[in-house]
């Protein structure tokens, strides 16, 4: 019997914008996945080192429902909002997988900046071995190179299905500043994600 390939994009989404909605949508038909869950952090522990400030889970999740309401084929997931404590991905699949049954098989969706720090996460090896990681590479002169891994991960260039992807410029971080500069966000994120924004007063 054919097995189900689920899609799985986790990510602070802080804002989410249209950059992550078709880099999951391409992916989603290149590998036929049934459909791609969506799965806002609910402590991104590696984030909030870096950031200095993530906005509540609650308008982050509803900024995400929002984004995705238009297709058919993306699902959200809370289960990483509702669980107490850091996220941490290997988790996140350990109970997907549990959810989900023998039936599924997982691709988890990682960006280029969060591959390059995949030694970094909670036993990585682990997370390979519990599902496919599919890398959204960079295609040209500025191509993604695993073999950077291999040394705390010998064998991972192997594992990776990379995928290169359209290169959307758009990025969380600016969409913040621009918000706080008073800049238009419009064809940044969708419609919906701008009105949300403006009526909760965020990233000001």
């Amino acid at each position: 019997m054919t097995k189900r390939k689920i899609g799985v994009l986790g990510g602070t989404f802080n804002p989410i914008h249209l950059g992550h909605l078709i880099v999951a949508e391409d992916i989603r038909e290149k590998l036929g996945l049934r459909e791609v869950l969506f799965i806002p952090a609910g402590q991104p522990w590696l984030k909030l080192k870096e950031e200095k400030h993530v906005s509540a889970a609650e308008h982050r999740l509803a900024m995400v429902r929002l984004a995705v309401a238009s297709n058919r084929y993306f699902k959200v997931s809370t289960m990483e909002i509702d669980r107490p404590g850091p996220s941490y991905s290997i988790d996140t699949v350990s109970e997907l997988k549990s959810k989900l049954g023998a039936g599924a098989e997982i691709y988890f969706i990682v960006g280029p900046d969060a591959l390059a720090k995949f030694a970094l996460w909670k036993d990585p090896a682990r997370l390979l071995e519990a599902c496919h990681v599919v890398g959204i590479g960079r295609p040209g002169p500025a191509q993604t190179d695993l073999r950077a891994l291999e040394t705390s991960l010998p064998g991972v260039s192997h594992r990776i299905i990379l995928i290169d992807v359209p290169q959307i410029d758009i990025s969380s971080t600016d969409i913040r500043s621009r918000v706080s500069q008073g800049l238009s966000i419009r064809y940044l994120v969708p419609e919906a994600v701008e009105k949300y924004i403006a009526e909760h007063r965020l990233y000001l």
